[in-house]
């Protein structure tokens, strides 16, 4: 395959006044240096501790929604040492769940989800937790983002996994051009190479927390500024 040195489509295509185009393949150089002595993100954290089955997975993106990265790995490592498949979940039962699951957000709704798909994955999918966008978002609680996590860490799928800072970074790069993480989903799905579809996620959401922050992004000392196209931005660092 010949190498990308910008990408076809969109702004970033062309370089702004006293910017690099932008090469997709020289960001992600970038970013993983950036982002080497970082916290990890909590899915891939916990996939690299040794709980990356499927269900594990599916289990801990939907404790991570709208829950901090530590505070989900701390929780999932107490949860999995108790449970880690269908069987032993439902087992455990809904109370202890619950109380397994603080300080998660939402802990009672996640724990009434997480033994709902339990049972299913169990009694309707003989224990083997389904492997497609469709099957995983039929279960209650599971959106887009939970599903394309566990496609993506859990079976290795090529999948992008879009929250805050992916929708953020990738939009301020010019990258992007979308109001919503579902439209930026969409629009990564047609523009960017496949081969980085399941490492955004694991990049872009250290480098969102500790450079290229909501408010007031490290601009000054951010490897990528050169090709950055820096949208949105007023105050930096």
């Amino acid at each position: 395959m010949p190498k990308r040195r910008k990408d076809d489509a969109g702004p970033a295509a062309e370089a702004s006044p006293g910017k690099e185009a932008f090469d997709i393949d020289e960001a992600f150089r970038r970013l993983r240096a950036a982002v080497r002595d970082r916290a990890k993100a909590a899915m891939f954290d916990l996939r690299d501790r040794g709980f990356g089955s499927p269900f594990e997975q599916l289990v801990g993106s939907l404790i991570s929604a709208r829950t901090r990265d530590e505070t989900t790995l701390e929780v999932c490592l107490r949860l999995f040492a108790e449970a880690s498949t269908p069987a032993a979940m439902i087992a455990l039962g809904e109370s202890r769940l619950a109380e397994l699951l603080h300080p998660a957000s939402f802990p009672e709704p996640k724990a009434r989800d997480i033994i709902e798909f339990s049972r299913r994955i169990v009694d309707e999918h003989g224990g083997v937790v389904p492997d497609t966008m469709e099957g995983l978002t039929a279960f209650r609680g599971v959106g887009p983002k939970i599903a394309a996590l566990t496609l993506a860490v859990g079976f290795g799928k090529p999948f992008i996994a879009v929250d805050v800072h992916v929708h953020r970074v990738a939009n301020r790069w010019g990258y992007v051009e979308t109001s919503t993480p579902e439209q930026t989903m969409l629009a990564l799905e047609a523009k960017l190479p496949k081969e980085y579809w399941i490492e955004i996620n694991e990049r872009l959401v250290p480098f969102g927390k500790w450079v290229c922050t909501a408010a007031s992004p490290k601009c000054s000392t951010c490897p990528l500024l050169s090709m950055c196209r820096q949208v949105g931005v007023t105050r930096t660092r």
